[in-house]
């Protein structure tokens, strides 16, 4: 996957029940999610309405469980050197959950954290083309990345110290939130914020575009989820809901908003 360094490649969900999974995500974003692979893993792959993979399911195994994986989203960071970036990762007060190692056919791989323990990926993967899960306005795609963190000045420094993310911008938020600190990632195109830990608990959350919030909102309620947050309108027009799904993972859902 050959993006700017320091950009979003990748997005990763992992459940207690893939199945499940799948008939929730397909109803409330408008995914395809692709059927059980044959060997022990399963894994398995996300499709958008109009055939682009932009992610994974991975199933999580006993061993998995056992080891303290929960239902969570996770997204992968590209980079152009996977070991000289989890040395640059601990060096800036980060850790290392899983070392780096190589995928066939995939790339390379790191699980790691940020200082306030908030987990994520580095990658270079092996193909030439470029990934397009992360896409601004991009339907069936990440369209924003929102970390919540019990110390913004220091999450952002870092993220700025190991990838070369910029803060452009930043809009106060009502009562103690604080900033609401726009982040630019490798490529210098704006993909997300940062925020201060409050409601909404510490790590990133992503949003993902479906065509209508309120039938969203609906199917996350219909499929055993819940909408924590929204429907609401954000700056540039988006509807926005923040929601769980029924195993426990957080996520974000943007859509179009209405037409005056």
């Amino acid at each position: 996957m050959r993006n700017a360094a320091g950009t979003p490649i990748w997005y990763e969900l992992l459940s207690s029940d893939a199945d499940a999974s799948k008939t929730f995500y397909e109803a409330v974003i408008g995914w395809t999610v692709g059927p059980r692979p044959e060997g022990d893993m399963d894994y398995r792959m996300i499709d958008t309405a109009s055939g682009e993979t932009v992610g994974g399911l991975m199933h999580l195994s006993p061993q998995m469980v056992q080891g303290g994986a929960t239902p969570t989203w996770l997204f992968y960071i590209g980079v152009e050197d996977v070991d000289a970036t989890v040395s640059k990762i601990k060096q800036a007060g980060g850790s290392v959950n899983l070392p780096a190692f190589d995928m066939p056919g995939v790339g390379r791989m790191a699980m790691v954290a940020d200082p306030q323990g908030n987990p994520f990926y580095v990658m270079r993967g092996e193909s030439d083309e470029p990934s397009r899960s992360w896409e601004r306005m991009g339907m069936g795609k990440c369209n924003w990345h929102e970390l919540s963190t019990t110390d913004q000045a220091a999450g952002n420094g870092f993220y700025a110290q190991v990838f070369g993310w910029s803060y452009p911008d930043k809009m106060e938020m009502p009562g103690d939130l604080g900033d609401y600190v726009f982040v630019a990632s490798g490529d210098g195109e704006v993909m997300g914020a940062t925020m201060k830990a409050g409601e909404q608990p510490p790590g990133w959350l992503f949003y993902f575009r479906a065509p209508d919030i309120d039938a969203a909102a609906a199917k996350v309620s219909a499929g055993g989820g819940t909408v924590l947050n929204g429907p609401m309108e954000v700056p540039g027009g988006d509807k926005v809901i923040v929601a769980r799904d029924p195993h426990g993972a957080a996520f974000g859902v943007a859509a179009p908003g209405k037409p005056a």
